[in-house]
């Protein structure tokens, strides 16, 4: 004759929960690796025909869509269509790597008297705003992919608000292959193109509107 003991009803309610967690965790799935990529910048040179800017700039940090505002690399298969790359990711947001690349190519510049993040407790003479508007890799025919960045800036005086100057930029860069690495490395291209190009208007703009001239 088999006997059997029954548990103790104040151990029974701690025995299933510990059943139940060991059979949870057996059948969760495994996390899947996330790449992580940087647009690697080049430093910027400046342009000989780029003027010298006695005044200051501050820099907002660009304001995007939710889409694009977000460490999601986006790929464009057909128009009207965005994905993403699976098991990849920029370093930080997208609007962020705009902004520090602009800072550091008008760093490098040395056209400038002084450069600063907007909101850092630093007084600027001009303020430059900018919305980044595509941030993806898009695939211009079958097999070719390009990277595009477009940004669209303005330029205000920070006394009072006024708009001295505003345009778009857009730049596509061709991606060498399909591959996020290549993908990636088109971003870069673009992207410093983009900052160059903004820079050089920045200081054409800024020193065509003196900063004090809205004065009385």
């Amino acid at each position: 004759m088999i006997t059997t003991k029954a548990v103790p009803a104040k151990l029974a309610l701690p025995l299933l929960l510990a059943v139940l967690m060991a059979t949870s965790c057996s059948i969760l799935p495994e996390r899947e690796p996330v790449t992580i990529y940087q647009p690697v910048r080049t430093a910027t040179i400046a342009d000989p025909q780029w003027p010298s800017a006695s005044w200051s700039l501050l820099i907002s940090r660009p304001v995007a869509g939710t889409q694009i505002d977000s460490e999601r690399i986006n790929v464009q298969p057909a128009p009207g269509t965005v994905q993403v790359y699976k098991s990849a990711a920029w370093a930080d947001a997208a609007p962020d790597l705009l902004h520090m690349a602009l800072l550091r190519a008008f760093e490098e510049s040395q056209k400038i008297l002084s450069v600063s993040r907007s909101g850092g407790g630093v007084r600027g003479q001009y303020q430059l705003l900018t919305e980044l508007r595509s941030f993806q890799s898009v695939y211009s025919r079958p097999g070719q992919l390009e990277a595009v960045v477009e940004v669209y800036a303005r330029l205000v005086h920070t006394t009072d608000g006024r708009v001295i100057a505003a345009r778009s930029f857009r730049h596509a860069e061709p991606a060498a292959g399909e591959e996020v690495g290549t993908v990636v490395e088109a971003f870069s291209r673009a992207l410093d193109r983009s900052t160059a190009d903004i820079v050089g208007w920045t200081l054409r703009s800024g020193n065509e509107v003196p900063p004090d001239s809205g004065k009385p």
